[in-house]
């Protein structure tokens, strides 16, 4: 006698695409992404329609800190070689030119509100510029001394000027006067190939 065949029945697969799609939210909510990385950097804003292109904007020669990175991960400032832990303080002796120095930035009184009458540099800029050469680390390590330098510097004024609390600490206002005094200025120059002809 033949067994009679039994018909298997099928799987139902509608809610396959359902499971899949839970599941890829589910695994978009719970993983973390870091965000805090990158370098923070403000960009000019567009120019306005009637406004002309200017190609001679002249910056005194004293107003600018030339940074440069070699393709050893050498850095220069100015016109000496330094390492990496000397960039900080040199560039907030730069920045600050405290005993108002011919060769550092030039300072000019500006009424500031919560700061009154303050003779600041507000014209100087740090030009960065590296080699193709150049290790990412290396770049890296010089933009986080820089912006140290600045925070460093805002830290200081705060803690004078505001009772002792550091810059973050600060209102909204005190920490725009605060940058108004201290306004970050890092160029970034176009990577050049040192050496190359």
């Amino acid at each position: 006698m033949a067994r009679k065949k039994r018909n298997v029945p099928g799987i139902n697969s509608s809610s396959t695409a359902d499971i899949a799609f839970i599941l890829l939210i589910f695994f978009l909510i719970t993983t973390s992404m870091d965000t805090d990385r990158g370098l923070a950097r403000r960009l000019p804003p567009p120019p306005e329609r009637n406004q002309t292109k200017d190609d001679n904007i002249i910056v005194k020669e004293r107003n600018v800190l030339q940074v440069r990175l070699n393709k050893d991960n050498q850095l220069m400032c100015g016109t000496e070689y330094i390492s990496i832990g000397q960039l900080k303080d040199k560039a907030k002796e730069f920045i600050k030119n405290e005993q108002d120095s011919p060769t550092l930035p030039e300072k000019h009184r500006k009424n500031i509100p919560l700061l009154g009458d303050v003779m600041i540099t507000e014209k100087h800029v740090i030009s960065v510029q590296n080699d193709v050469g150049t290790s990412y680390q290396a770049y890296i390590n010089v933009q986080n001394e820089l912006v140290a330098a600045y925070n460093e510097l805002r830290d200081e004024l705060a803690k004078e000027k505001f009772g002792g609390r550091k810059y973050l600490e600060c209102s909204e206002d005190e920490q725009k006067a605060i940058r108004d005094y201290y306004p970050q200025k890092i160029s970034e120059a176009e990577p050049k190939k040192y050496g190359a002809k």
